[in-house]
């Protein structure tokens, strides 16, 4: 029985252009750590670190163990002197980013929908961002005060999408199977893992991110609004239970 709704962020329940988002991204850290690391050097290097998180395999090291441990290995920084640049810049200039959004309120209508049938929801947005700029994205699309579950963090998790052990990680944490959960996203390779695990599959369309290579069949497919629609259609999980 469906119990668990799990949605990616941006793109999906924070419609964005990523490829747009990220460039604007770059450009205001770029301007925060001016003067500290090299512009090009700054990019290059985050980068490294973000894709050592894509790939690492090691359960025992949070995704925010292995961007500090190659980031700060790669530049000889230490952590106590350049970590609070970033603190600083998810905390005063991250906000700036909103613009580079177009919220929609059917994001809202969609948990508040599910909640109220009784599933229980995750933010199951990559976890390459500390929870602070996750924070300020799910306030941009209206979900901040929803109840979520959990929400995937640098910080909580220890694999990234698409590796499915990011999937079984959370399903894990949740105390869940597979068939007793749904991923909704746009992005056919990274959403589309979840399949991967034995769980259903929702490709949200609006904001869709296509890969050349590997990508899944998935369950469903729709519009923001045709989920909105799914869910409204779902049966309520309360009353199963009572049953």
């Amino acid at each position: 029985m469906l119990r668990t709704l799990l949605f990616d962020l941006d793109g999906t329940l924070l419609p964005l252009d990523l490829d747009v988002f990220m460039k604007a991204y770059f450009g205001k850290l770029v301007h925060h750590v001016h003067g500290v690391i090299d512009e090009q050097q700054i990019v290059s290097e985050v980068w490294k670190a973000t894709k050592a998180m894509i790939s690492s395999e090691d359960a025992s090291r949070s995704n925010e163990q292995v961007f500090k441990d190659v980031f700060f290995d790669s530049t000889g920084f230490k952590e106590e002197e350049f970590w609070p640049l970033f603190d600083s810049f998810y905390r005063d200039r991250f906000a700036e980013l909103k613009e580079y959004t177009e919220p929609s309120p059917i994001a809202r209508k969609i948990c508040d929908t599910a909640v109220g049938k009784g599933y229980e929801l995750v933010v199951a947005t990559n976890p390459l961002f500390p929870r602070l700029a996750i924070d300020h994205r799910m306030e941009w699309a209206g979900i901040g005060d929803v109840p979520f579950r959990l929400v995937t963090s640098m910080e909580n998790m220890h694999h990234c999408k698409p590796n499915p052990k990011y999937y079984m990680e959370i399903l894990d944490i949740l105390g869940r199977e597979p068939q007793e959960a749904m991923m909704f996203g746009n992005d056919v390779k990274e959403d589309g893992a979840a399949s991967r695990t034995g769980m259903e599959t929702y490709l949200v369309t609006d904001y869709l991110v296509r890969h050349e290579q590997e990508h899944f069949n998935f369950t469903h497919e729709g519009s923001l609004a045709d989920v909105l629609k799914f869910v409204q259609e779902l049966p309520s999980v309360n009353a199963a239970v009572r049953d």
